[in-house]
């Protein structure tokens, strides 16, 4: 088999799970990058949650999904990626928070592109901290790239944070955090990190990896695997992350 057709079979792969994902998330086909998909708590507005889609998704079926846990004081904000050229995908133009090059642990990393959507990630932090939110009481996530961006941003900028929640993702550029015993921040926060043990494209060893390689400088961490689960969510695993989120910020 050729690069390219294997390739195409990679990306196919992805797409199918993104399906998935994105199905039991209620995923809007809207590509509307602007603003935020936002869901408000039922209640007083006292801490807040910013959680990062995937590649070629949006923010709105997260949102839908987040909606369905019915945070009493926890305000949800799911921002969209904006549209890129993906290598994987030959260069075609899609919702992508930065460029991917390969799915495995050993793939050039799109260093520019990630840092980038740091940025972005920080910005919406500021925006809730200027809402009079304590950092404290922000958490971030994601899946996938999204949740890539979450970890980064918690662990490579010098910013505090409430927490994370990490699904189906991995921790990019993590050599330079390796080589940098300095450079990780947040060293003692909450992190939730889930992942299927049948993903077929984050594969769960690089998630073990991942787990691995934060819980060597943070103790905090909890990784739960979901038996059968490909690149996709689960209600379990939803449910988890709503005690998560109680647990440390209130419902």
């Amino acid at each position: 088999m050729s690069l390219r057709q294997k390739t195409s079979q990679h990306f196919h792969r992805l797409f199918s799970c993104l399906v998935a994902a994105r199905r039991y998330m209620g995923a809007s086909s809207s590509q509307d990058m602007n603003p935020p998909a936002v869901v408000q708590p039922l209640k007083e507005h006292t801490a807040s949650f910013i959680f990062l889609h995937g590649l070629g998704d949006t923010g709105h079926g997260w949102a839908q999904g987040l909606r369905t846990l019915k945070f009493q004081n926890i305000k949800c904000v799911c921002p969209h990626a904006p549209i890129k050229p993906v290598t994987l995908n030959a260069g075609m133009r899609m919702p992508s928070w930065f460029d991917i090059h390969g799915l495995d642990s050993g793939s050039p990393q799109d260093e520019e592109g990630i840092k980038e959507a740091s940025h972005t990630l920080q910005a919406l932090v500021e925006s809730e901290v200027k809402a009079g939110i304590a950092r404290n009481r922000i958490f971030i996530g994601g899946f996938s790239q999204g949740g890539a961006v979450a970890l980064y941003t918690a662990f490579a900028v010098n910013k505090p944070i409430g927490g994370v929640v990490a699904l189906s993702t991995w921790l990019p550029l993590h050599k330079k955090l390796m080589t940098d015993k300095e450079s990780k921040y947040n060293k003692t926060v909450p992190i939730l990190q889930c992942h299927g043990t049948h993903d077929p494209l984050v594969r769960f060893s690089w998630g073990q990896e991942t787990s691995q390689f934060i819980s060597s400088f943070n103790p905090n961490l909890q990784f739960k695997s979901y038996d059968g689960m490909m690149h996709s969510s689960c209600p379990e695993e939803m449910q988890e992350v709503k005690t998560f989120l109680e647990k440390h910020l209130g419902s």
